[in-house]
């Protein structure tokens, strides 16, 4: 544990080369992010290189993590981006593998472990390193060589802070947190992600009421964060950025 509860915020990515939508994300989180999480061709989409991006969040003022997926690049298109990002200093990364491709082929010489053991070692250079893992099991232990864990989406703070209790990881650990903009879209996930559960009461809450889905997310980080064992929360709010930095900045 680090001592103190952050607050990564995930944007949304640039799929068109106007990065206003961007700007308009960190101004409305300012003073309530403490970290901004930058898609890599987000859902299987092309996107304005996360890299590029992070940049363009560090001259706004705000402390950028680049997300970089294995599924895009070979080995030599991923010491590129180190690269870049050296020269636009970027430091911190979040590496994943990628949802699967709908254009196009997977990549297949490179993979999370081996980017994260590429990173340390390369060119004298100085990363923060992240990567995902899995709610309700074990850390793999290659896993534990990384600075930073985002654990995958859940929708039920009491279950997640009484796995975290009895996991032996003493590494810094983010909880996954999601703003549901309404019950079709908690559907989908649940449908897309076979290992993410949604409990049906909140699907029912969002029938009724719209903006249940900023007040859960809400209610999950103030959870999570009085129970004293996570370092901070992944949020994505999507859409709903806006409601979510008004709600927060309420309390």
């Amino acid at each position: 544990m680090t001592g103190r509860f952050e607050l990564m915020c995930e944007i949304e990515p640039a799929t068109t080369a106007d990065l206003h939508h961007v700007r308009r994300q960190i101004a409305a989180l300012s003073g309530v992010a403490d970290t901004y999480l930058i898609p890599d061709n987000h859902l299987a989409r092309a996107t304005v290189s996360s890299i590029a991006v992070a940049h363009e969040v560090a001259q706004l003022g705000g402390r950028p993590i680049a997300c970089v997926n294995s599924r895009d690049r070979n080995l030599l298109g991923f010491r590129r981006d180190l690269l870049t990002a050296a020269a636009y200093g970027v430091r911190d990364f979040l590496f994943v593998r990628g949802d699967d491709p709908a254009v196009g082929t997977r990549s297949t010489d490179l993979t999370v472990r081996r980017m994260i053991d590429e990173a340390r070692d390369f060119d004298g250079m100085e990363f923060r390193i992240g990567a995902t893992t899995r709610a309700y099991r074990d850390i793999p232990q290659w896993k534990r060589k990384a600075d930073f864990l985002c654990v995958q989406l859940t929708f039920d703070a009491d279950e997640l802070i009484r796995w975290r209790q009895q996991l032996d990881y003493a590494g810094t650990l983010f909880a996954g947190v999601m703003v549901l903009g309404s019950p079709a879209m908690a559907r989908r996930l649940a449908a897309a992600a076979g290992d993410i559960e949604i409990p049906p009461a909140l699907i029912e809450r969002l029938e009724t009421d719209r903006h249940y889905g900023v007040e859960h997310a809400v209610e999950m980080v103030h959870r999570l964060r009085d129970a004293g064992c996570f370092d901070g929360v992944h949020v994505v709010a999507a859409r709903r950025y806006q409601q979510l930095a008004d709600r927060l900045r309420s309390d």
